[in-house]
C-alpha cells in the first residue's frame, strides 16, 4: 500500500500534473477523432470518466480477492479488459435507452472505449504503484475527468481554430497535433506542485 500519498491529492495530481491523456499520451485515437465538436467531446468524457472509474474499483477488487490470493497474476491483462469491455457494454446500452443521439453521434468510439489504452493504463498503473482501494477509486476519478477535461479543451480550441487564418499547410490534424502539445506543455507546467509518481 501507498499510505503517504492522500486519495484526495491523487485526484488533483491525475487531473492535472499526471493527467492520463496529456502527460502519458495515452487514448490519443479517440481524442483527436471526436475533439472536432464540444457536445460529442462532453458525452465521451463523460464515459471515459464512468468506465474508468468503475472499472479501476472493479479490477482493484479483482486483484486483491481473485488474481493474487490464487496466482493468476498471469491473466491480468485479459481480466482487466474483460472487466472494462463488460462495463462499455452495460454502458453503450444506457446511452443507446437514454440518449439515442448521443449514442449516434458517439457511433464507433462509444464500443471502442474498451480498447481505448488510457482506461487499460489506468488500470495497470493502479496495480504497479500498489495503491489501496480508496486511492484507485480517486486515481481512476481523477484520471477520467483528466480525460475529460483535455478532450472539452480540444474541442473548444478546434472551434476557435476553425475560424482563424491557419496557413494551408498547417489545417487540419496539422494544427491539432500542435494545439495538442501546446496543451500537453502547459498541463505540464503544473508538475513542480504536485508529485505522486
Amino acid at each position: 500500500m501507498m499510505p503517504e500519498i492522500n486519495p484526495f491529492l491523487l485526484f488533483f495530481a491525475s487531473i492535472f500534473t499526471s493527467n492520463i491523456l496529456l502527460t502519458n499520451f495515452l487514448g490519443m485515437c479517440s481524442f483527436i477523432s471526436i475533439s472536432r465538436d464540444l457536445s460529442s467531446s462532453n458525452g465521451l468524457g463523460m464515459a471515459v470518466t464512468m468506465v474508468m472509474t468503475v472499472t479501476t474499483a472493479l479490477n482493484w477488487i479483482v486483484e486483491k480477492y481473485i488474481l493474487t490470493p490464487f496466482g493468476l497474476g498471469y491473466l491480468r491483462y485479459i481480466v482487466y479488459i474483460i472487466v472494462i469491455a463488460a462495463v462499455v457494454q452495460m454502458l453503450e446500452m444506457i446511452i443507446d435507452r437514454v440518449s439515442p443521439n448521443l449514442y449516434m453521434v458517439l457511433g464507433i468510439f462509444l464500443p471502442l472505449i474498451t480498447v481505448n489504452c488510457a482506461i487499460l493504463g489506468v488500470a495497470l498503473f493502479m496495480q504497479l504503484r500498489n495503491y489501496s482501494f480508496v486511492q484507485s477509486v480517486f486515481f481512476g476519478l481523477g484520471s477520467g475527468l483528466g480525460w475529460w477535461l483535455a478532450i472539452v479543451l480540444l474541442a473548444a480550441i478546434r472551434k476557435r481554430v476553425d475560424n482563424a487564418p491557419v496557413p494551408a499547410p498547417l489545417r487540419g490534424i496539422g494544427i491539432t497535433l500542435i494545439t495538442i502539445g501546446i496543451m500537453a506543455m502547459a498541463f505540464m507546467g503544473f508538475a513542480g506542485m504536485i508529485k505522486v509518481q
